[in-house]
Order: C-alpha cells, then structure tokens, then sequence
C-alpha cells in the first residue's frame, strides 16, 4: 500500500518531514555539509546502494535541497551543493545530532566555534526578553492568537 503524501499538510511539520524525513535524505544531507559533493563520496561515505542514492539524490534536487553543478575540476561530472535551503536545515540537524548525544554513547566529533575552538552551547529557545526556555514555558497555540 502506497503511503500518502503530505507535501500539501497543513502542519509543518509534516510537510518537512515529507521532503527530508527518510534516514537516507537526513544522511546525504549531513554528508554535503561534511563537504562530498560527488555521486561516489555519497555512496562511499554512506554505504548506501546506487539506486538509493540516486532517487533520494534527485527527490533532494526536485526540493530544492541540493543543486546540480559542473564539478569544481572541470571534468565532465557534476557535483551537488547545499542551497539556500539545503543550508536552513543545518539547525535542524544540529539539534538531531545534541539530542542523539544525550541519548547514548559519546559522539565521535564535537562541534566548535571556528572563531576560539571552543565547543558551541546546545542549542536553546529564548524568550523575547532574553529568558532560556524549556519545554514547559512555551505552548504552541493558533498564529491567529498571537
């Protein structure tokens, strides 16, 4: 049974995990900002069958997640970048990645400000008035009401 698409929900949420909430997509993802651009780095880096990696490359590329483009070499290959879009979702994976941290087993890698090489703070929310908040301050309510 074909699943149903939820490109056009109403809830966010939904919608974002319709265009990136397979595992493979979240990984090509985390790859491109890691820095491979190439068919063969992704198949490499991921482990992923060639026949994954190219629908989920094109789905990525129709979202307007990855762009095609002549490869920096300038042989005849193309290479796929992040768009501006493709970058927005660094926050998102940021966030999966503390939260896999705190859940188990001591990462491999640490984030760090490039500026002092010190390790970034997790990632907050903030009230307008400068206050962290935790999920009991904050209640999603209708934008009607706000």
């Amino acid at each position: 049974m074909k699943r149903k698409s939820l490109d056009n929900d109403v809830c966010p949420v939904a919608r974002s995990l319709e265009a990136v909430g397979d595992v493979w997509s979240v990984l090509i993802v985390r790859q491109a900002f890691a820095g491979k651009r190439r068919f063969g780095e992704f198949q490499t880096s991921l482990g992923v069958a060639k026949n994954i990696l190219t629908v989920r490359l094109r789905k990525l590329v129709s979202l307007g997640v990855l762009e095609q483009v002549p490869a920096a070499d300038g042989s005849a290959y193309h290479e796929y970048a992040l768009t501006e879009k493709g970058r927005g979702l660094y926050l998102v994976l940021t966030a999966i990645r503390q939260w896999g941290e705190t859940c188990g087993g001591a990462a491999k890698y640490v984030l760090i400000d490039r500026r002092d090489r010190k390790p970034v703070k997790p990632l907050a929310f903030y009230a307008h008035d400068g206050r962290e908040l935790g999920d009991g301050d904050m209640e999603l309510v209708p934008a009607a009401e706000v």
